[in-house]
């Protein structure tokens, strides 16, 4: 992830070697695993597109959401049919139509109203909102989730926004959360 930010070696950075380090293919399985079914995708803090790329190698139609032009850009190269937007996760720049998966990566410990972002998700969300956490440095990010937002506040959050379900998966470097509606 870290050398997928310095997008500059686009070639570089299709090393099959790192997606499969970073087990994006595992996430993103689990992030749809029981859903009914998948017609589209919505990729909130999609960065360069790291995981985008994978959910539309599942032939699914997919929007992404970054704050960052320059990811934007970086994400388009990676996957040409996606459709992707500037915007926040606290305000998301999408009207009039739902998703059936929501996938944020590190949105919520990026976002200065995490229980908006949520909401917002929970908005445009038919079936299922997965937010990831891996551990990050200190020093550079801040928090992990579970020390920004315990786990209890996590469920409290789920069952005020109507969310039927939470559960989260807890894999070698990542942790899962599922909000299941």
């Amino acid at each position: 992830m870290h050398e997928r930010r310095f997008h500059g070696d686009i070639a570089r950075l299709r090393n099959p070697d790192r997606i499969a380090r970073l087990e994006v293919a595992r996430v993103v399985d689990l992030a749809c695993a029981g859903v009914k079914e998948i017609h589209s995708v919505l990729d909130i803090g999609t960065g360069t597109g790291l995981f985008a790329e994978e959910f539309a190698a599942r032939g699914v139609t997919l929007t992404g959401v970054d704050a960052n032009p320059e990811m934007i850009a970086a994400a388009r190269q990676f996957v040409p049919a996606g459709d992707f937007k500037l915007g926040i996760a606290e305000q998301l720049p999408i009207s009039g139509t739902t998703f059936d998966v929501v996938f944020m990566g590190l949105v919520l410990h990026e976002a200065d109203e995490p229980l908006q972002a949520l909401q917002e998700a929970f908005r445009v969300c038919a079936q299922r909102l997965a937010v990831l956490e891996w551990p990050y440095r200190a020093q550079d990010f801040g928090p992990g989730l579970v020390e920004r937002i315990p786990p209890a506040q996590m469920e409290t959050w789920s069952q005020t926004l109507g969310f039927k379900q939470l559960r989260w998966t807890e894999l070698k470097e990542v942790t899962l959360y599922c909000f299941d509606k």
